[in-house]
């Protein structure tokens, strides 16, 4: 038995016992695709540019589940940042190597908290679209690529030396925006013209603690959590009137009072707020 598993408790003898399961299914499906690569390359029923095709046409879907499977895998694990940094570096190799770039990485302190799989993996994602996206619409020859922990959050730096003219609305940036916001992250773009843009990426290492329902957190009447409840629903005024039998202007005064309390700017505001607190009421 593995000696890891020796000495591991239940658990983690349970989670080291499928690892290694993993692995070894793994690597057995892994070998049958390299024999089965050499047996077309091998072949003298196909000409040369046919094994070529086929063989590469193999590999490349090979890779593809290799990667598919790892990410599954390390979207559970935790990395540690340097351990991170070293894959997208290892990413990114290819495109400084023959695409010409000058991509310059600076190394995250080795005493960084370990980085759950979900937010190690973004990250990489992230930096990646977000080299690539500089080098096509920046023309930037040269990324300067900083990965920092805080112990709360990953902190990201991305320096090119490109045009200076991307700003935070520019569409090859709205994937990375995206994502950082999934992440509850935060995204910061500046730009100098003629000299470059800096991304600043903070990718929190937690999840954000679940909002506590807003009637819990707030003092509503009765007939405020009448109409707030509607409006959750996308009851407009006239509707919430008749159903509660009251005026419209009294909605409009609930709804004042709504706003006031919440600290909504707009009605929209308070009914995703609304939506929120609903979806969190226990």
């Amino acid at each position: 038995m593995n000696e890891r598993a020796d000495t591991a408790g239940p658990v983690s003898r349970r989670l080291v016992l499928e690892h290694d399961r993993t692995l070894a299914e793994q690597a057995d499906r892994h070998a049958v695709m390299l024999e089965s690569m050499l047996a077309i390359l091998r072949s003298s029923r196909l000409d040369d540019r046919a094994s070529r095709t086929m063989a590469i046409d193999l590999a490349s879907t090979a890779l593809m589940e290799l990667r598919s499977t790892s990410d599954q895998q390390l979207s559970t694990m935790l990395e540690s940042v340097v351990g991170a940094f070293a894959r997208l570096r290892s990413d990114l190799r290819p495109l400084a190597r023959f695409g010409g770039l000058d991509v310059q990485f600076i190394e995250p302190p080795a005493t960084g908290r370990a980085l759950p799989g979900e937010v190690a993996h973004a990250a990489r994602a992230i930096v990646r679209s977000a080299v690539l996206a500089l080098v096509d619409k920046e023309e930037a020859k040269r990324v300067r690529i900083q990965w920092d922990c805080d112990g709360l959050n990953l902190l990201i730096g991305i320096r090119d030396d490109g045009r200076g003219e991307i700003t935070g609305h520019d569409d090859s940036l709205r994937p990375i925006a995206e994502r950082v916001s999934a992440l509850d992250g935060n995204l910061e773009v500046s730009s100098t013209v003629g000299w470059g843009t800096s991304l600043a990426i903070r990718l929190p290492l937690d999840p954000p603690p679940e909002a506590e329902p807003l009637e819990n957190s707030v003092a509503f009447s009765p007939r405020e959590r009448d109409v707030l409840r509607l409006v959750a629903s996308g009851v407009r005024n006239k509707a919430i009137a008749d159903q509660l039998g009251i005026s419209d202007n009294t909605v409009k005064f609930h709804v004042s009072n709504l706003l006031r309390k919440t600290g909504a700017g707009t009605r929209s505001e308070l009914t995703a707020i609304a939506v929120n607190s609903t979806r969190n009421r226990p």
